[in-house]
This record gives structure tokens, C-alpha cells and sequence, in this order.
């Protein structure tokens, strides 16, 4: 996306707390684009004047303050389902979720324990909320990113308690970049393109919730840039969501010219159809990722040509049984029909499922191990089916009888496969029920053993989230360690230039189906490497192909060479961008 405001702020730089033409800040690059423009800071907390008058509330006791706690949770959750109504794909799904956080048992036990305790209601709230914002801390993934939404449920519900509007984002007078510290999911997924020309965030990373709606969204995103909070209301701000720096009153010629060079690539961006391949016809696979039918009927309207990650879990969250397999066709099912007729008959289209990666940070009740002491190192994804294989058996059957009836080119791929062992067992039952069997990269020693893996399976998928973090040995949603989390560190490129070799080799595809997909410089990188596919957000598919357009084949080359030269991900974006635009 490439924005500019009509009439830019002439704030002058000592105004805004930093000084004409100081270095610009640099973020991690998450949505590309251009967007110049006054800034618009979110502080969006509830004011301490509403918060000090309520006191206690004076309530009469712990069930009249109890009664007032559910109240509020009640229209934060209809706020939220509310909001997700008027969204769509990721964003409806963010929100849906925590409208069902906001009237969480556990949480409103926790609350009624502190009140029963003595606790005002407020500072029982707050206990309440430190209490599972820890749990969730721990539980590191995908459930420390809620972190985020707890705490701005919390705001929500003292807004609330005390009388006052809920905390947000201030509605702009005028096309803004958008800063803040962190946004919650209701924040981001209600931004308006037209009105927020880019988004800065100084926390946060490019697998946050607020990057994943932002790429939806198509709003030039920059994360993790440390000092932005410091750039006053109305000040000029460019923002490029490719190289992810942060100008503070950049000369205006200049920003307008980049704007108008970022037009030019989104009206080719625009007018990409697909198939995905380099400009001399290398072909490259672009597949989406998706949770359930209805994210992958929207995907199949778009240029992508199969799904490349069926997140199966993500439709068992709220089970609290197992399903049948006859529920688990159906449901597997309405994924496959949207990829399956003459497209799926082609040899062009196929379905990629993952078996249920429930564990740590995804707890599916009915299949996850409670109370283990580090989860996201435990027994999560295959690892279930150790001391459970009918949990596997039946997913499989399920998928094969799903497979049968659509007609749909089905592939199945397990995840945290460490082992060949666990790779030739699990691959052996696939085939049984005549399906392609693949294996997720995520663990390092996968990468490392990706010929042998190869021997076993028909095809690998790497996950490039799970990869790095595990790579790095650093959480994924650890603002303080964004730095490490980055796809562009060299170990992960190197791992995933292993096993890239490893599948030419084999003659065997490779792809990758981590958010790093989604970066459409990255998936250069990638494809130089030998990467065969890439999956990501439906939304991303576009500024991927068309990225990949622009290139040839042997450019993608050299800047896999460039990028695996570097010593450190700044330097290795900066490369593989200079080949890409020399």
C-alpha cells in the first residue's frame, strides 16, 4: 500500500522531541509500502482522575462488585463480536477470540476468588489479570501473543467499571501513520486504509497479531521500532514498510517522490493474476494458508493455487471431546471442496493438511497434556500421538475419506517431527490411506537431517516461526528479543538453505509456509535457495507474485548468496535488496 497525507504537518523537528535530520529508526519490515504523513500517537489508557474518583466502587459486597465485573465483561465481549462482525479472515478470527477471553470462567473465577478475598474490585481485576497473563507467559507462542489482548481486555473492562469509553485508537482528522507502543487485535482490525497511511508499533514482532491484520489489511507495517514513542503528534513521519525505517521530517520532495515509486509497484502488485514464477518463467508455487472452509473458499477466489497449511487444530480449540471422524471429514471437507473440480484434476492444485499441532501454545482439550512444566518444548504436535495413536489414526482416516469425496490432491504433513524415525512411521500410515506424506521443518534437527528425512517422506514444509525460535532459543513474541526472532538471522537461513538442497537433490519439493512467506523480499531469497512453494496469508499472495515477477530466476540466485554472506539480519536484507534492485 502507498499512502500520502494531503496536507502534511510543518511541525518543525524541535517540536517533535528529536532533531532535523537525525538517523531514522529502524523497525522489522512486516507490510511493504510507503506512507508519509502527520503521526497520530495511541496511548489508549484510561484515565487516572476516573480511576482514582471510583475507589472501591462501594459496592455492598463481593456479589454486587461481581455482578458489576460481569457487566462490563459482557459489553466488552459484545464490542468485540460485534467488531468481528464487520471484519473478515484473520481480523474476525483475532476478535471472536477475545470476545470469548473477555467472559473467560477461569478468569472471572480468579476475579471472584480476590473479591471473596477482600480485593476491591478493581485490584481484584488487575490480580486477575497478572495471574494468567503469567500462565500465558509461559506457556510462550502463540499464547504469550494474547498477552496483549488480556491486557487491553483489561482496559476495557476498568473503562467499564469506572464509566468511562473504552481506551482505543483516536479517530484522525486526516490521513496519519499510526504509533504507538502495541496494539490489541480490536485496535488494529478496526484501522481504517483510507485514514491510517502506516502503522509503527515500538513492541511487538512480525508474527504478532498486529502485523498478521495489518498485512490483511494492506497497511504499510514497521514493528519493534525502539524510540517511536517519542515522535510528537502531528510531526512528519515516513515510514517504509520494506526496509523498515522511520523518518522523522523527511524532506517532503523526496517523501513524495517514494510514494509515488511505491504507486508505481502497487499498480503491478494489483494486476498480478498468478501463476506464481520470475520474470523468465521459473515456476514458483502460491499457496495460502488457512483454518477452516471459510478461509479457504475467500482464498480460492484469489491467485494462489492450493492451500500450502490447513491448520486443523485451529477448529478443535473449543472442543472439549474429540470428534468423530465423520465431524472431522466434514470439516475437513469444506477446505478441500474449495480447491477441488477441474482446478484440483490439473495437477496444478492440491491441499496441504497439517495434523493437529495441539500442545503448548494451541491447547486442544481433548488432545494436550495438561500441567507440563515447559510445554513448548513437550509433547505437542506429533508427539501426541506417542502415548495417544488412535488421536492420529482416527485425523488420518478423516482426512482420507475427506480427500475421497472431493476429489481434491491431498498431501498431509505432521508437525515437530524431530527424527527419521518419526518421520518414516508417520509417513508409513499416510500412504497406507494413499495420500502424499510430508514432515514439518521446524525442529533444527529436521533441517539438519533433511536428506535422510527426504528418504522417508514425499515432501518437507518449513515453519519458519517454529524454526527460528527454536533455532534461536529465543520466544517469538519477546519484544526484548525480536532481534533474534528474525527470519533473516543467518542460522535460520542457513537451516533453511539445507534443507532446500537437500529436496533439489532429492528431487523433491520444499517449501515454506512460515510467516517468512509472506515477505516478499524473503521469498526471493527463498526461491534462490530452491524453496519450490510458498504459503502465507491469503492477503500477502499478490505482493509476493508480483514481486517474484519482477525478477529473474538467476537474481533470486544471487541474492540467496548475498543474504547467506551476512552476519546479522540487517545486513542481510539490505543485501539480498540491493541484487534485487541493482
Amino acid at each position: 500500500m502507498v499512502t500520502d497525507a494531503a496536507q502534511p504537518s510543518a511541525q518543525s523537528s524541535t517540536q517533535s522531541g528529536a532533531q532535523s535530520g537525525a538517523e531514522p529508526i529502524i523497525g522489522t519490515p512486516v507490510v511493504p509500502g510507503v506512507g508519509y504523513g502527520p503521526a497520530l500517537l495511541a496511548r489508549g489508557e484510561v484515565s487516572k482522575d476516573a480511576v482514582g474518583g471510583f475507589g472501591d466502587g462501594g459496592f455492598a459486597d463481593a456479589e454486587a462488585a461481581l455482578e458489576a465485573y460481569d457487566t462490563a465483561a459482557a459489553a466488552v465481549a459484545e464490542g468485540f463480536t460485534a467488531k468481528a462482525a464487520r471484519a473478515s479472515g484473520a481480523a474476525a478470527e483475532v476478535l471472536n477470540a477475545s470476545a470469548g477471553l473477555a467472559t473467560d470462567r477461569g478468569l472471572r473465577g480468579a476475579v471472584r476468588k480476590n473479591l471473596r478475598d477482600g480485593a476491591p474490585i478493581l485490584e481484584a481485576v488487575a490480580a486477575a489479570v497478572e495471574q494468567f497473563a503469567g500462565v500465558f507467559t509461559q506457556m510462550g507462542g502463540l499464547m504469550a501473543e494474547r498477552v496483549t489482548d488480556l491486557r487491553d481486555i483489561e482496559k476495557r473492562l476498568v473503562a467499564r467499571i469506572v464509566g468511562e469509553p473504552e481506551p482505543g485508537v483516536p479517530a484522525p482528522d486526516r490521513p496519519s501513520v499510526l504509533i504507538a507502543e502495541d496494539l490489541a487485535p480490536a485496535d488494529t482490525a478496526g484501522l481504517d486504509p483510507e485514514l491510517i497511511l502506516a502503522l509503527v508499533t515500538e513492541r511487538g514482532g512480525p508474527t504478532s497479531h498486529t502485523a498478521i491484520i495489518a498485512r490483511q489489511l494492506g497497511i504499510p507495517c514497521v514493528v519493534g521500532a525502539a524510540g517511536v514513542l517519542e515522535i510528537a503528534t502531528g510531526a512528519d513521519v515516513l515510514v517504509d514498510g520494506t526496509t523498515g525505517s522511520v523518518v522523522l521530517d523527511a524532506d517532503p520532495d523526496d517523501a513524495r517522490e517514494k510514494v509515488a515509486a511505491a504507486a508505481a509497484d502497487r499498480e503491478a502488485l494489483d494486476a498480478w493474476t498468478g501463476p506464481g514464477s520470475t520474470s523468465d518463467g521459473f515456476r514458483v508455487k502460491i499457496l495460502a494458508n488457512v483454518a477452516d472452509g471459510e478461509s479457504a473458499r475467500a482464498a480460492a477466489t484469489g491467485p494462489v493455487e492450493g492451500i500450502g497449511l490447513f491448520r486443523t487444530e485451529l477448529s478443535f480449540l473449543n472442543r472439549s471431546e474429540e470428534p468423530t471422524v465423520e465431524e472431522q471429514a466434514a470439516i475437513y471437507g469444506e477446505v478441500l471442496d474449495a480447491f477441488g473440480g477441474e482446478g484440483a484434476q490439473d495437477g496444478g492444485r492440491y491441499v496441504v493438511v497439517r495434523t493437529l499441532d495441539a500442545g503448548s501454545d494451541k491447547p486442544v482439550a481433548y488432545a494436550t497434556l495438561p500441567g507440563e512444566e515447559n510445554p513448548a518444548l513437550g509433547v505437542r504436535g506429533l508427539r501426541l500421538s506417542f502415548g495417544n495413536p488412535g488421536l492420529l489414526e482416527r485425523q488420518l482416516d478423516a482426512i482420507a475419506a475427506a480427500a475421497q469425496s472431493s476429489g481434491t490432491e491431498t498431501w498431509v504433513m505432521a508437525p515437530m517431527v524431530a527424527t527419521v524415525a518419526e518421520a518414516r512411521e508417520f509417513s508409513a500410515q499416510v500412504r497406507e490411506r494413499g495420500l502424499k506424506s510430508g514432515v514439518m521443518v521446524e525442529v533444527p534437527s529436521a533441517a539438519l537431517l533433511a536428506h535422510q528425512m527426504l528418504e522417508e517422506v514425499d515432501f518437507l514444509s518449513i515453519g519458519t516461526n517454529d524454526l527460528t525460535q527454536y533455532t534461536m532459543a529465543a520466544d517469538r513474541m519477546a519484544t526484548d528479543l525480536s532481534h533474534l526472532t528474525d527470519p533473516w538471522q543467518p542460522a535460520v537461513l542457513q537451516l533453511i538453505a539445507i534443507t532446500a538442497e537437500a529436496g533439489q537433490q532429492a528431487g523433491k519439493p520444499v517449501g515454506v509456509c512460515g510467516e517468512a512467506a509472506a515477505d516478499p523480499i524473503l521469498a526471493c531469497v527463498l526461491v534462490g535457495m530452491g524453496i519450490t512453494s510458498l504459503s502465507m496469508a491469503a492477503a500477502a499472495a499478490k505482493p509476493v507474485g508480483a514481486r517474484l515477477a519482477s525478477v529473474t530466476h538467476d537474481t533470486c540466485l544471487e541474492a540467496a548468496e548475498a543474504a547467506l554472506a551476512a552476519t546479522d539480519p540487517a545486513s542481510a536484507r539490505a543485501a539480498a535488496l540491493a541484487v534485487l534492485e541493482g
